[in-house]
């Protein structure tokens, strides 16, 4: 199937192309401290897989351990979004890394846009990836539930319905552009709902070790094929 890439998107590459590998978008000193890091980081090239994401990729910590490996990088960061990451992609797409994995929207959805909304950002974000690396593989995961019965994260009352279907947007959309979708969302919840299992998480949110030891799971045979 032919791509379709947006105009937006091809904006969004062009701006990039000419930014070399210097991120402007910066929100807290954390944020700034990884993206610094990044920058001086030699850990990333042709033959890496480049873990994207937020809060939940950045506490993933060493991803190599997880998945058996020795060529994963962890490029996540607390608090990050569809429209960081693609300001992000500067540091990453110019390596022409063998793999990404992307793990995006959640903060998205907490700044109160709509499922439709939150697909289109992260539409986006998939668009200018595969317009700026045609040869990396990209794979696509499911954004995780949430447990709202934790009452901390106040952005995301009301809005763990909206999660399968921001994934049921981004599924039907990676099958259209033959994109590897991987749908961890119905190992982390409780059965016939769409609330994050409470072993799973240690704030109804982030994720606990088993929580990851379940992702890592799920993970496995996509980089064993990577690698292979």
């Amino acid at each position: 199937m032919k791509r379709k890439i947006s105009l937006v998107s091809l904006l969004l590459l062009a701006v990039l192309a000419m930014s070399g590998q210097h991120v402007d978008y910066r929100f807290t000193p954390h944020y700034n401290e990884r993206v610094d890091s990044f920058e001086l980081m030699t850990d990333l090239d042709s033959t890496s897989i480049v873990m994207l994401g937020n809060s939940l990729t950045e506490f993933g910590g060493d991803w190599n351990s997880r998945l058996g490996t020795t060529n994963v990088v962890n490029r996540g960061i607390i608090g990050d979004d569809a429209l960081g990451m693609t300001n992000r992609l500067v540091q990453i797409l110019p390596h022409r890394p063998k793999a990404v994995f992307l793990l995006c929207g959640t903060n998205d959805l907490s700044h109160g846009l709509t499922a439709d909304e939150v697909f289109q950002k992260v539409r986006a974000l998939i668009d200018t990836i595969r317009a700026g690396a045609p040869q990396t593989r990209l794979y696509v995961q499911s954004l995780l539930p949430i447990n709202e019965s934790f009452g901390r994260w106040k952005t995301l009352k009301g809005r763990t319905n909206d999660i399968p279907e921001i994934n049921r947007l981004l599924r039907q959309y990676c099958q259209e552009q033959q994109i590897t979708y991987i749908n961890l969302f119905p190992h982390f919840t409780r059965r016939h709902s769409n609330v994050l299992r409470r072993q799973l998480t240690r704030d109804g949110l982030h994720l606990s070790p088993d929580g990851y030891r379940q992702w890592a799971a799920r993970l496995q045979r996509y980089i064993h094929e990577i690698n292979k």
